[in-house]
């Protein structure tokens, strides 16, 4: 699908009333049910691939592994089954060893309507991070990455951290930006330390601001932190103005994991003798 077609049906969905929601798909099962269940977008980043193997989210942040190369990978199980819903390539646009241009190349031969910008250094804080924009791995460098897909017409739905960087990336040709509230809370390998919902309304409201200002057009979605559950997203959603949906990883796919294989794992160990016995 190219970026017109599916910033058109964004669009429509936003037109309706109804949310826009992005799904993070780390199997290609969880890219079928993302799209037998409405999702308006399917993402697939490398640490899709680690969440869904038990690993925490902030696993595609360390040096498991090439975190394009692992995307690459994981088209060959996720494009092939999705069947009208746009799919989104995760790239870590800091990758000192990828000629960025040709990488997206590459992307959009593969059948990726486009990008969003992950791994990323914006979940880094502290002396790390100023080391590392020090020395040539910045946030400048996805900044760069999201424009360098734009002028690919390519769909383009980056992270952003705080109000300057909204406004970056909305200059930057942004189409979709999305307010990182954090590691995702909840379940057996979620953040324990997050921001409350009430922090997180102000600062997406802070960050669609800035990045409206700059582009009127611009969709606008939450995700991370303590906005982990649809009540949560709701009341992101209530209370803040231009907000239009959601982006959920963990909340989309290992939330409802964990908590349906051990359900019906304690099901089958809830059958007694007497249920054994033959009719």
């Amino acid at each position: 699908m190219d970026r017109t077609t599916a910033l058109a049906r964004l669009r429509d969905t936003v037109a309706a009333g109804k949310p826009v929601i992005g799904a993070g798909a780390g199997t290609g099962i969880s890219a079928k049910a993302a799209e037998a269940g409405g999702a308006d977008l399917i993402i697939i980043y490398n640490s899709g691939r680690y969440r869904m193997a038990g690993r925490g989210s902030l696993s595609g942040l360390l040096a498991y592994g090439d975190a394009n190369q692992i995307v690459v990978d994981m088209s060959r199980e996720v494009l092939p089954i999705v069947r009208d819903t746009p799919v989104l390539a995760g790239v870590n646009g800091t990758d000192p060893f990828r000629v960025m241009d040709r990488f997206l190349d590459e992307l959009a031969a593969l059948g990726f309507a486009g990008v969003q910008n992950f791994p990323t250094v914006g979940l880094i804080d502290g002396v790390f991070r100023q080391n590392l924009e020090e020395t040539g791995m910045s946030f400048r460098l996805e900044i760069d990455m999201v424009r360098l897909a734009r002028e690919r017409d390519l769909l383009t739905a980056p992270y952003v951290f705080d109000v300057e960087q909204a406004a970056a990336m909305a200059d930057a040709g942004a189409d979709v930006l999305v307010p990182h509230m954090g590691l995702t809370t909840s379940g057996s390998i979620g953040a324990r330390t997050a921001l409350s919902l009430e922090e997180s309304a102000a600062r997406v409201q802070a960050m669609r601001d800035a990045a409206v200002a700059v582009n009127p057009d611009i969709i606008v979605l939450c995700h991370g932190g303590p906005i982990a559950e649809p009540d949560d997203a709701r009341y992101i959603l209530a209370n803040t103005t231009g907000v239009v949906g959601f982006f959920g990883a963990s909340s989309v796919e290992r939330l409802p994991t964990e908590r349906a294989i051990e359900a019906q794992l304690v099901a089958f160990k809830s059958i007694t003798a007497t249920d054994q016995e033959p009719a």
